[in-house]
């Protein structure tokens, strides 16, 4: 008996340790996940930030009648200002998202606050080169026209890059969990909030002292050097704040699901790599130094094997997004819903001053440009975080996370008899909210009722705000969230061309009507409007556009190889 209980009184000991290494172990994987856990949710409140100060275009509305009444410009020259902020917030995206897929969000961060800098101190000093007072004196020839468009257009690309470093960051951190939707909706409602606070804080806080100490418009001045300095502080945390966490394992597991949709077949990537098994060849021994570079050589072969096989499927995920014509139907589709959207926003002071008779007293018009940016800022805020969470609860999930494809998305339809709800059904509602808000302007039961123009804020922003946050989600369900900052600037640079386009019509309608008015009017109000005539024709076509994108998603959803017919679960 002596003889048999010997050995295993004599293992004892190693099976203690192995315990303790294998409890070790344990112990060291929690804590390195409870880190990336930290780093995550540390990354989602520096996104959360970036987002609440980077939408600070979205203002425009505040002072842009401004630029109108104490800088002379036309309605057309204001909205060129935008136009060229709207350009180069829209159309630089793809190339910004590429570099974020590559290079990681905190370079973009970084980039935004030096140029957020930049372009809002160019436009604060332009302004004070050339505004009258509010006695309605100016001191000297103001800067031309093309230095305050410069400006704005370095603000545009600002915008995007902290936009852009902020949502790639959630949807990657956050894009395999079950609650991506709420996730990815958070930091676009933020953008959309920070219209709202920071036009409160210029027309309560940074405002012109009238005579009689009475509160004017905003300081235009000390409001651009506000944001000039706070949007410098934001980036430069998000710099260092910003991280996605797992990258690895997100390319691992979507080079695996393509795999195993057979989508790898034809890889010259893979079959270059697949009859490599090692990293080099050392001669035997017991070398310490021998040992130490094979160690070293493994490591750097393993690094740039990871960084061939990142920039292998990056590539590979942009090209098939590409090929995929309902990618073209989806960006067609935004095409036609987003411009009217952003004709509206950006020229919600003018349309405002158009609804009453011009006047000495403004105390009039019941209501101020900065009222209606709040108005919108708030409603797209819920309608983004309501649609986030409704699509989270309501439409079904897909099993995969990459780009879907017939082979492997059947399954990830939902079960018969659960009750789901589509993305692209909340999208159509979204954009039938738009339309509502400006057929209800066009209709002209607006014009001398000042005091109904919330419901017109409240509809166009609650369809826009949903919008803007649906659309990116979408493009992570069918195409995956590895690739998804390059996808989502693609499909992101065709509201540039809409804005563009309703802007100029607005402008024109509203030029024409200034110029064709039967009013009574001084010389100088010869760049101002008044009447329904001023924006009605122009929001029934903005209607009409909207309900065409209604038509190009359904077409992408329900007909030809649309994603209904190959299974996705969209």
């Amino acid at each position: 008996m002596a003889t048999t209980r010997t050995p295993l009184l004599a293992d004892q000991p190693s099976l203690r340790s192995s315990s303790s290494s294998q409890s070790l172990s344990s112990l060291a994987r929690k804590k390195q996940s409870k880190q990336r856990d930290v780093t995550r949710y540390v990354s989602f409140a520096s996104a959360i930030l970036s987002c609440l100060c980077a939408g600070s275009i979205t203002a425009y509305s505040l002072y842009g009648h401004l630029f109108q009444e104490r800088l002379r410009y036309t309605q057309l020259q204001v909205n060129i200002v935008i136009i060229g902020a709207e350009l180069a917030l829209y159309l630089p995206v793809s190339l910004f998202g590429y570099i974020c897929d590559r290079l990681g969000p905190a370079p973009l961060s970084f980039a935004s606050a030096i140029l957020f800098t930049i372009g809002y101190l160019l436009a604060a000093f332009t302004y004070r080169s050339g505004a009258k007072d509010i006695y309605g004196y100016t001191h000297e020839r103001g800067w031309p026209l093309s230095v305050m468009v410069t400006a704005f257009v370095i603000i545009g690309m600002a915008t995007t890059l902290m936009y852009l470093s902020a949502v790639t960051t959630c949807a990657k951190n956050f894009g395999r969990g079950k609650h991506k939707g709420l996730a990815l909706a958070s930091p676009i409602a933020a953008f959309g909030l920070s219209g709202m606070w920071q036009s409160q804080l210029g027309s309560k806080v940074l405002y012109e002292h009238l005579p009689g100490k009475e509160k004017g418009d905003v300081d235009v001045f000390k409001f651009f050097l506000f944001l000039a300095f706070t949007l410098l502080a934001v980036g430069l945390l998000g710099s260092v704040l910003l991280k996605i966490v797992d990258e690895e394992e997100l390319i691992d597991e979507a080079v695996e699901e393509l795999e195993r949709s057979g989508l790898l077949e034809d890889s010259a990537f893979f079959r270059r790599n697949g009859g490599q098994n090692g990293y080099g060849s050392f001669e035997d021994g017991s070398d310490e130094e021998a040992a130490e570079a094979r160690r070293t050589e493994e490591a750097k072969a393993r690094d740039e094997e990871e960084a061939r096989k990142k920039t292998w499927l990056l590539n590979e995920e942009t090209r098939r997004f590409l090929k995929d014509h309902t990618m073209w139907w989806l960006a067609g589709g935004f095409f036609f819903v987003s411009g009217p959207g952003e004709a509206f926003i950006t020229n919600l002071g003018t349309i405002i001053g158009t609804l009453y008779p011009p006047v000495s007293d403004p105390s009039v018009i019941p209501t101020t440009p900065a009222t209606h940016v709040s108005i919108v800022a708030i409603t797209s805020t819920i309608a983004r975080i309501l649609f986030g969470t409704l699509t989270d609860l309501l439409a079904p999930a897909p099993v995969g996370h990459h780009y879907q494809s017939a082979n492997n998305s059947l399954s990830s339809l939902p079960p018969r008899g659960q009750f789901t709800i589509s993305r692209i059904t909340f999208l159509l509602g979204s954009a039938l909210l738009l339309s509502l808000g400006q057929v209800l302007l066009a209709a002209g039961i607006i014009q001398n009722h000042a005091e109904r123009f919330w419901i017109v804020s409240t509809l166009i922003g609650s369809g826009y705000g949903a919008l803007f946050s649906l659309t990116p989600l979408v493009i992570s369900v069918i195409w995956g969230v590895e690739n998804f900052g390059t996808n989502w600037g693609i499909v992101a640079m065709v509201p540039a061309l809409g804005a563009t386009v309703w802007g100029v019509v607005y402008s024109k309608v509203y030029q024409w009507a200034a110029e064709n008015a039967s009013f009574s009017r001084d010389m100088d109000d010869d760049v101002l409007c008044y009447g329904k005539q001023c924006y009605s024709s122009s929001f029934w076509a903005m209607a009409f556009s909207v309900w065409i994108g209604c038509a190009l998603w359904v077409f992408a959803w329900k007909g030809r190889d649309g994603w209904s017919r190959r299974g996705i679960a969209v």
